[in-house]
């Protein structure tokens, strides 16, 4: 389902109108929709995603946990003005379809990301996972490493075992935490955690992490997902990676804190650490500049002596 790019595509929410950062309205108005076959059903699986810029090795973004490729609204125009740059949002969350029928673990997750690029990417990409999606990044680069040539973690997940809560999330219990989760108060909260400068937490940005709250099937996919453990830690894995991994992290993180980035870097062999200073959770939102300026120079140092190859 093509857009047209100069109007708010139809199947995102009305209240998209009210965005008033031009970043966040440009990107709302490239969002795209494809229908992608996967083997998860019969029924192919709406997908929203955006694509912006051309040549080079394609650039694959993974958002976080409850939220949309509108993550990356700061940070996509600035990596597609020298890259051909993508952001989805997966199985479960953004705009994306929810079938009812579908579970959307861990699995479920990476088998339709594998889906999405096998229709419209085709080619090896540059996986940025920030949060969440880096655990989701993680888990595609060790599963299908001849894809990922290199791989970007924006303060990530994927080193922390799965919370015992998801034993609790059972009805009632588990639309209650959901009915929590919705609460304006609540997400402003954890938004503002995010920031290392609290004035970033404006309206706009409340808006664009709470405009898919409203599509169908929105909490049941959040419950399913956390009942199922979601994402464990990578831990025992990381040294299967060979693909050159950068870190990005900021300094003042603290939704995930700080440690993790050193652990991440120490696991990794081919891995380099970039500290995004007086930031927090989100380079990507509060230092777009920055955190595209250093994804694209690990880009071009591939093949320098930064990794002896």
């Amino acid at each position: 389902m093509t857009n047209d790019k100069g109007q708010i595509p139809n199947f995102i929410p009305a209240e998209a109108e009210q965005l008033v950062e031009q970043t966040s309205i440009d990107l709302v108005r490239q969002i795209e929709c494809e229908a992608i076959a996967t083997p998860l059903g019969d029924r192919a699986i709406q997908t929203t995603y955006a694509c912006l810029g051309s040549g080079g090795t394609p650039i694959l973004l993974l958002h976080g946990f409850d939220s949309s490729l509108l993550e990356f609204r700061r940070l996509l125009p600035l990596l597609a003005a020298d890259n051909e740059t993508w952001a989805v949002d997966l199985l479960g969350f953004g705009f994306t379809d929810r079938p009812p029928q579908l579970s959307f673990g861990a699995e479920a997750i990476k088998t339709h990301l594998y889906s999405f690029w096998k229709t419209l990417i085709q080619r090896p990409v540059i996986l940025v996972g920030a949060s969440m999606g880096g655990a989701t990044a993680l888990d595609f680069a060790l599963s299908y490493a001849e894809i990922v040539e290199q791989l970007v973690l924006v303060d990530s997940a994927g080193l922390t075992n799965a919370p015992l809560s998801r034993k609790f999330m059972f009805p009632p219990l588990d639309t209650l935490a959901t009915d929590f989760l919705r609460r304006p108060g609540i997400r402003q909260q954890i938004a503002r955690a995010s920031y290392y400068n609290k004035s970033f937490a404006s309206i706009d940005a409340r808006l664009c992490a709470s405009l898919h709250l409203s599509l169908p099937q929105w909490n049941r996919a959040i419950a399913t997902f956390t009942k199922s453990g979601g994402y464990g830690s990578f831990a025992k894995q990381l040294s299967q990676l060979h693909q050159p991994t950068l870190i990005v992290w900021g300094r003042n993180d603290k939704i995930l804190g700080t440690k993790a980035a050193g652990q991440f870097e120490r696991a990794i062999a081919n891995s380099k650490l970039v500290w995004i200073e007086e930031c927090g959770h989100v380079p990507h939102l509060e230092k777009p500049q920055e955190t595209a300026r250093t994804i694209l120079n690990f880009r071009r140092d591939l093949g320098s002596k930064l990794f002896g190859v």
